[in-house]
């Protein structure tokens, strides 16, 4: 496979994850740090990093309204629900020091 072909392979399989994210939308983001060790922002985070690792200014919310579709201040009024002790007891086992 060239380089071109696996770039937009990997570019769609990056779309296609953010779509299905955008559909589950119940997923909180404290459930995939825990089951996953990562969540939007993490992708959010790793989006801008590959900008700025090529020289394209992008700040913080920028690269989250890529991943979250919205400005992320607005994914949260709607979408964010509180952790539960539960959540919060699993996140602090699985993610020490983060």
């Amino acid at each position: 496979m060239d380089d071109q072909t696996r770039t937009e392979l990997e570019a769609a399989a990056f779309r296609r994850l953010l779509q299905h994210l955008d559909e589950r939308k119940d997923v909180q983001n404290i459930d995939m740090m825990n089951l996953t060790g990562f969540c939007r922002n993490c992708l959010s985070r790793w989006y801008g990093e590959a900008a700025e690792a090529r020289g394209i200014e992008m700040d913080k919310e920028a690269a989250r309204e890529v991943v979250y579709g919205m400005p992320y201040s607005e994914w949260k009024a709607k979408f964010q629900t509180e952790a539960t002790e539960d959540q919060k007891a699993a996140f602090a086992k699985s993610n020490p020091g983060h």
